[in-house]
């Protein structure tokens, strides 16, 4: 089978990855969440891929084993290495029986191991057939959580600065304001943006979240919702958001390689920039660390494309809960038990809404706190139009690190060469990398 073919040519990545995987914070060991459940009613093993929930999900994971005596292990993938760690573990005996692909790119190479949910219980409570993952007239995923990313804001420095979100209605309103404040940094003692990391643990907030941009415009134009040749028509709107966000941050450019994620967060809560790329997953973080509702907005990025005083925030999901269909029967049964638990009892729900920050798709969620999804729901209704994730369609994770590497050198050296590098990597990347994939 293809996957475990490349299995052999990722067997080295894979246990390079385990070992960080096992060093960065992972909480697994191979046990239930308390040690105590009963094998004889089956067992799951979730590979989880979000590291920003890892120790919501381990405590659900403990109350749901005290519960039901039902053994839950929550392992969690080192920020950008899930592929390689789920090819890893999906080797082993003792496989996940629950884990993610982010949409038909990601199901190519797994729909092999995927499970039949159509006629599951967690089906039939998704409030819309729009969130499952299908395969043919197979039900290949479940889409369990649907997330929002833009710039988020202080808006308590935006008005130190003299301003207000409602003074940023475009990209050319967004770039006056954070140039203003650049010219005024050791004056007002914070930056506009925060550092825009391209370790890789911030990475993907631009080779694949800001990168969805010029993607979602181009298939606006053509009418497409995928592709197996991108055109790289609004690469120019790519390259001045890029330049924004390095030319008016935290830190020197040529710094960019080395920054995290953790880089970012702390500088927006330590209250050294105003904007901060990054979605409602980081809401419960930003609480924790001292900010309020009073504090923050979420605003859309501009991209100086189309009616921007009409554009949302990017909207979507890449989060599909598959089921193992090679696991044990028991172990199947136990995992969609576990799956549908979590979106239907009141501790399940209660803790994907409040503690997880989710805004989940089922017929029995609660309603978000999260300020961010609030906002993203109230301009829905006020007729802005959200941003579509369709950065699911991206060819391949190679794809996405070739485009990373290319924006790191080019936030280096700022020259038009460099940027024909970011361009080739875009659509020349995109061609081979598809016709790779689907060889």
């Amino acid at each position: 089978m293809k996957n475990k073919k490349r299995w052999l040519a990722l067997g080295l990545v894979g246990i390079m990855t385990l070992g960080c995987f096992a060093g960065c914070g992972s909480k697994s060991d191979g046990k239930s969440a308390d040690g105590k459940g009963d094998s004889s009613k089956g067992s799951v093993y979730y590979l989880n891929f979000k590291p920003e929930q890892d120790e919501q999900w381990q405590q659900l994971a403990k109350d749901y084993t005290k519960e039901t005596g039902v053994n839950v292990t929550v392992v969690t993938a080192a920020s950008g290495n899930y592929e390689t760690t789920l090819m890893s573990e999906m080797g082993k005996s003792g496989a996940p029986t629950l884990f993610q692909v982010n949409g038909p790119v990601g199901l190519a190479n797994w729909k092999d191991y995927c499970y039949d949910l159509s006629d599951s219980d967690i089906y039939k409570e998704l409030t819309s057939d729009d969130y499952a993952l299908k395969d043919g007239d197979s039900v290949a995923g479940i889409g369990y959580v649907i997330e929002t990313y833009g710039i988020i804001t202080n808006k308590t420095l935006l008005k130190e600065a003299g301003y207000t979100p409602d003074d940023i209605k475009s990209f050319a309103d967004l770039k006056k304001v954070a140039e203003d404040i650049t010219n005024r940094t050791s004056e007002l003692g914070f930056s506009a943006f925060t550092s825009a990391g391209m370790d890789g643990s911030s990475d993907w907030r631009f080779k694949t979240h800001l990168a969805n941009l010029p993607i979602y415009f181009e298939y606006q134009d053509e009418g497409i919702n995928t592709t197996d040749a991108i055109k790289g028509t609004y690469l120019d709107n790519y390259r001045d958001m890029w330049d924004l966000y390095i030319n008016n941050s935290t830190c020197d450019p040529k710094d960019l390689a080395a920054k995290t994620g953790d880089d970012a967060r702390n500088e927006f809560l330590n209250k050294k920039a105003v904007f901060y790329q990054n979605g409602t997953w980081e809401y419960t973080q930003l609480i924790d660390g001292g900010l309020t509702d009073d504090d923050m907005t979420m605003l859309p990025i501009y991209f100086g494309v189309g009616d921007e005083a009409n554009q949302g925030l990017c909207t979507g999901t890449e989060n599909y809960w598959c089921v193992n269909k090679d696991a044990d029967e028991a172990d199947i049964q136990a995992t969609l038990d576990f799956m549908d638990w979590c979106v239907t009892s009141d501790e399940g729900t209660k803790c994907m809404a409040d503690d997880m920050g989710f805004n989940i798709p089922f017929k029995k969620a609660q309603e978000s706190q999260n300020l961010f999804i609030k906002e993203d729901k109230q301009m829905t209704e006020d007729g802005k139009t959200p941003v579509a994730w369709n950065f699911s369609t991206m060819p391949s994770e190679e794809w996405k690190n070739g485009v990373g590497s290319a924006l790191t050198a080019y936030a280096a050296d700022q020259t038009d060469a460099n940027w024909d590098a970011v361009v080739s990597a875009f659509v020349d990347g995109w061609a081979s990398e598809y016709k790779l994939a689907n060889e």
